[in-house]
């Protein structure tokens, strides 16, 4: 079995997916942080490719940052300054690199959720 993550992220304020959403993915090594990716999503909220395939995966412990606030901010909706929700980081560990990771995000201005998909 090929491991890969992917995401996907969800604007629930506007009831579509998160379409432009910047997203870095960083590395959390006993090293140090390293930055692997900045991508963005496509007009269904996904990345076009995963983040990580089988040729990157690797057990360790890993952060998604979603720029949450420079998203809404292009959208027109009402918020506070500072932003109540700007970036919006997401630490998980891969104890399997041979299988498939989904860290989804739901968000809007005031709230989000993540949860462990597959």
């Amino acid at each position: 079995m090929s491991g890969r993550l992917t995401t996907h992220v969800l604007d629930t304020a506007n009831g579509k997916p998160a379409a432009d959403l910047r997203i870095e993915l960083w590395s959390m090594g006993e090293g140090g942080e390293t930055l692997l990716k900045t991508v963005r999503t496509n007009a269904d909220g996904r990345t076009d490719a995963p983040l990580l395939d089988a040729n990157s995966i690797a057990v360790g412990t890993y952060e998604l940052l979603f720029f949450v606030g420079e998203y809404f901010a292009t959208r027109n909706l009402a918020q506070t300054e500072p932003r109540f929700l700007d970036v919006v980081p997401v630490r998980f560990g891969i104890a399997d690199a041979g299988a498939n990771l989904h860290v989804p995000l739901i968000v809007s201005p005031w709230a989000y959720s993540t949860y462990r998909g597959s």
